[in-house]
């Protein structure tokens, strides 16, 4: 990954570190806001936001090849496949609410 990537380390590490907090800022935000009267889209929309950049964080660190295949491993494919669905049922929940 270091050798085919053109971005340097300490790049990747801040992307990383960027989007893993939006990422976070996101998911709490989303959390907080379901309260509200039209909390359910909100929270729909910006928990999925929170889910999608702290994928992508991690994809700043092994690429995004290596992350697919690390989470499609038959010891992995459980988690992500309840994850996909997770983000799938909330973006269409953000849709029909």
């Amino acid at each position: 990954v270091l050798d085919a990537s053109t971005l340097s380390f300490g790049t990747r590490v801040k992307w990383f570190a960027i989007c893993f907090v939006i990422g976070v800022a996101c998911s709490i935000l989303g959390t907080a806001l379901l309260w509200l009267p039209k909390g359910i889209k909100l929270f729909a929309v910006f928990y999925t936001l929170g889910n999608i950049a702290a994928l992508a964080s991690t994809c700043f660190l092994m690429g995004p090849l290596k992350q697919l295949k690390t989470m499609f491993e038959p010891k992995r494919l459980i988690a992500t496949l309840v994850m996909l669905v997770n983000i799938l049922f909330f973006f269409s929940l953000c849709s029909f609410a």
